[in-house]
């Protein structure tokens, strides 16, 4: 039987398992409580995938090794799983001791077998008639503490579920959704609290990072990305413009649990184009903020791309490792940004350590000593438009990057697009869209070169690149086995040689791909996990 005979077999024989879900509180699985010690030693457990990132310094790297490079080429789908609302599937699914918990578009939660699919229960959320989202009704992951998942959802609540039952503990409602807010991101667990963040900057809304109680919902703690009237850094906003300012905190951020500080990204500023109403630097949009675990206070923060207005989100995640800068230690994040320059920071202090260009850009001379970008004249949006590289998508975005320890390489999906950029004016009106221009690229997109690329994040300097053709929306696994995986856009599920950016495998699985790839083991076996399309399906060696 050829292999794409063999996909179809396998598939239409678990569909009717996937269509058959019970109700939530049958079927209940069994699974130890996740602890705060167990998420602080989430590699120790590579058999699992215990968090969106994987573990606390989103490396997205796994110790399994059991599918390697010499014999990834044997992997055949295991199972599948339809996930029934079409839309851009997003999902990074948690696996808990043989235990899947996969949200689903718009706001839903299903809980499934991790070696055959077979479903235990459901969650589906509510949504109100008059949302008003910006990138669509989709969903991230979830975070799990003890026997609780917390999941985001569409209209600005944070929920706690029973993961045994799927029956719904508590919800907090963070923001008005009717003011534009939303949420997508699967939220990050410190310590006892949920860490989450915020969407919706496309709407003037006021950006903001929050932590909540694990066991009641309560707020613990609230920091504004956008500095208020009574802080200096407010200065940097002409006006009131601070009050529609956007800058979200759109995606998961990481941890470091020997600094207690968390790390998140933050969005452009609002409104995205148009600079004229908010003269300044706008701080701390496009931004990467370093916050106290416990207090939310902020102990620094370095800002990619001072007043930005070609939507260039600093939404990345920071990718957290230990590695030699000029000869000497660092505890490093890694970063390569949406407006096209790779960032090595020094993850305690916030100091500037390496940027090197890594995708096109025509917008920038290059960054000075302290990572400040130097500034091209003529390259602000224009009433005719004008020609700018990255386009407003980035240069990378909101899909993940790896690191490996193996190899020492962050690989990430990169771009080197353009757009044609222009400016209007625009009046902010609550729950609608404040964006002061848009965007038009000039050619079709498949015209502009795409790839999986590998940084030294010790200088930024390229070793390999792997073309995808056209740009994707995937995110990219690396694993102990030497291996990268990744998807593109036209539906193929593929593996590369981690040191050499060789291509060892791919299987054509008919959907776009806007979701990150994930691996964990069930009784001694190692699965490989790609979301494509609306089915979210499972390989393993034969």
């Amino acid at each position: 039987m050829t292999r794409l005979a063999t996909l179809v077999a396998l598939f239409a024989a678990v569909q009717p398992v996937a269509a058959q879900a019970p109700s939530p509180g049958e079927g209940v699985p069994f699974f130890s409580p996740v602890t705060w010690e167990r998420l602080v030693n989430a590699a120790d457990e590579p058999h699992n995938w215990l968090m969106y990132s994987g573990t606390l310094d989103s490396k997205r790297f796994s110790r399994l090794d059991q599918i390697h490079n010499r014999n990834v080429a044997g992997l055949e789908l295991k199972w599948a799983h339809h996930i029934p609302q079409l839309g851009r599937a997003e999902t990074t699914p948690l696996v808990v001791d043989g235990v899947m918990f996969i949200t689903e578009s718009p706001s839903n939660l299903v809980a499934v077998d991790a070696a055959t699919g077979r479903p235990f229960w459901r969650y589906d959320h509510e949504l109100p008639d008059d949302l008003r989202i910006c990138c669509g009704r989709n969903n991230r992951g979830v975070a799990i503490l003890g026997e609780t998942l917390y999941m985001s959802t569409l209209d600005a609540h944070l929920v706690a579920i029973d993961a045994r039952s799927g029956n719904l503990l508590w919800s907090a409602e963070v923001a008005d959704y009717r003011a534009g807010y939303s949420k997508t991101a699967a939220p990050l667990i410190v310590k006892d609290k949920v860490v989450t963040g915020i969407a919706g900057g496309e709407f003037g809304i006021r950006g903001f990072l929050d932590a909540y109680d694990a066991d009641t919902g309560r707020r613990e703690w609230r920091t504004h990305t956008i500095p208020g009237p009574d802080h200096p850094d407010n200065r940097t906003w002409a006006g009131d413009s601070w009050r529609t300012g956007g800058s979200p905190t759109w995606i998961t951020g990481s941890y470091d649990p020997e600094l207690n500080l968390v790390y998140w990204g933050t969005g452009n500023p609002g409104p995205d184009y148009n600079g004229d109403i908010r003269g300044g630097d706008n701080l701390y949009a496009d931004s990467v903020l370093a916050l106290d675990g416990d207090t939310g206070e902020m102990k620094w923060y370095f800002q990619f791309t001072p007043h930005d207005v070609h939507d260039w989100d600093a939404i990345q995640i920071p990718v957290l490792a230990d590695i030699n800068v000029d000869g000497a230690p660092r505890k490093a994040m890694l970063w390569a940004n949406r407006n096209g320059f790779y960032y090595t920071l020094d993850r305690e202090t916030g100091e500037f350590l390496v940027g090197k260009e890594f995708a096109r850009q025509t917008w920038a001379e290059g960054l000075d000593t302290n990572g400040r970008p130097i500034r091209r004249p003529g390259m602000l949006p224009s009433a005719e438009g004008t020609l700018v590289s990255p386009m407003a998508g980035g240069a990378t975005n909101w899909w993940s990057p790896a690191y490996s320890p193996r190899t020492g390489l962050l690989y990430v999906n990169a771009f080197d697009g353009e757009a044609e950029f222009f400016i209007r004016d625009e009046n902010y009106d609550e729950g609608s869209r404040f964006t002061g221009g848009g965007t038009q690229t000039p050619l079709p997109i498949e015209n502009y070169a795409s790839a999986i690329r590998a940084l030294d994040p010790a200088t930024g300097d390229l070793r390999w690149e792997f073309p995808i053709k056209p740009r994707t929306r995937a995110g990219v696994l690396a694993t102990a086995g030497d291996l990268v995986f990744s998807g593109s856009v036209d539906g193929y599920f593929y593996a590369l040689d981690a040191v050499t950016g060789a291509e060892l495998w791919h299987i054509g699985l008919g959907g776009p791909v806007h979701a990150s790839p994930m691996t964990y083991a069930v009784d001694a076996q190692q699965y490989v996990t790609m979301t494509v399309g609306n089915v979210l399906y499972t390989f393993a060696l034969d």
